[in-house]
């Protein structure tokens, strides 16, 4: 472990600890509104704000960011009034960003090449500046995410329901979009654009498997992220290969490995119901 010792992997274990944490806790509001490809599609129109970022020669967090909230203020607006489904919404950032990202990246004389540190991830570059910020934006994911989650959660479930509750669905609707633009461009640097929506859904979903409810399902779903980024970092580090691959790939594989788990958890919980009913 004597690799420890060097400031770029202990900044990119931090970064990917921090990463690992806050998608599955948006991806958990995300797939319970059946948008398990929002992390996708906003990936790529991340992707517009970096290429934007190059070719005008500045920094491409901010505009990813400024570019991604925008995008996803606008499929949530569509959706609310009707004019687009969410699965069209989604397409459309899918293609737009795309093209538009390697569009004025080719503008800017780079091509798609100079995108590839951000479509997959560049754990081993980050710089201290880098950590601050991702590290700052985490915590007020983090805050907002889980201080509101039982209001996110209702509006996530049933939308008429919390309706009748005097909740404010339309704002609530906003702020998970807005999250999840935030989190999708704070991890461009770590599992990449095109991977960060399996980070966001992977270990929720896995955690759906083994946990009951909703507040065991999140922290089940955090643990998971952290455990697959974590490993997944240290294990490309033995292995020498891509980081951000190896991060997503063990989310893979803890996915596999909660379905037997299931099986035995949802066995041992129906005999016990039926051992407790001849009790009665």
């Amino acid at each position: 472990m004597d690799f420890l010792a060097f400031a770029f992997i202990q900044r990119a274990l931090l970064a990917s600890a921090l990463v690992g944490l806050t998608a599955p806790t948006i991806g958990t509001y995300i797939v319970q509104r059946r948008l398990s490809l929002l992390g996708d599609g906003l990936g790529h129109v991340a992707l517009a704000g970096v290429g934007l970022a190059l070719m005008t020669g500045t920094t491409p967090l901010p505009w990813a960011v400024g570019i991604c909230v925008a995008g996803a203020l606008l499929i949530e607006t569509l959706r609310q009034k009707g004019r687009a489904t969410g699965d069209i919404g989604l397409a459309v950032l899918f293609y737009g960003g795309l093209a538009a990202g390697v569009l004025m990246a080719s503008v800017a004389g780079q091509g798609a090449g100079g995108l590839s540190a951000y479509l997959f991830g560049s754990l081993n570059t980050i710089s201290t500046a880098d950590l601050w910020v991702v590290g700052g934006l985490a915590v007020v994911i983090l805050l907002i995410a889980l201080g509101l989650s039982p209001q996110l959660f209702a509006i996530s479930a049933d939308e008429n329901f919390a309706k009748t509750l005097g909740l404010p669905v339309r704002f609530y609707n906003y702020l998970i979009v807005v999250l999840a633009a935030v989190t999708v461009t704070t991890a461009m640097r770590t599992v990449g654009l095109l991977l960060v929506s399996a980070l966001m859904v992977i270990p929720v979903a896995a955690a759906q498997n083994i946990f009951r409810g909703f507040w065991k399902g999140l922290w089940g779903a955090m643990a998971i992220g952290l455990l697959a980024s974590v490993g997944g970092y240290l294990a490309s580090i033995y292995a020498n290969l891509a980081p951000g691959a190896m991060i997503v790939l063990l989310a893979i594989a803890c996915f596999v490995v909660s379905w037997p788990i299931s099986t035995l958890l949802h066995r041992d919980w129906h005999r016990s119901r039926t051992a407790h009913g001849h009790d009665g």
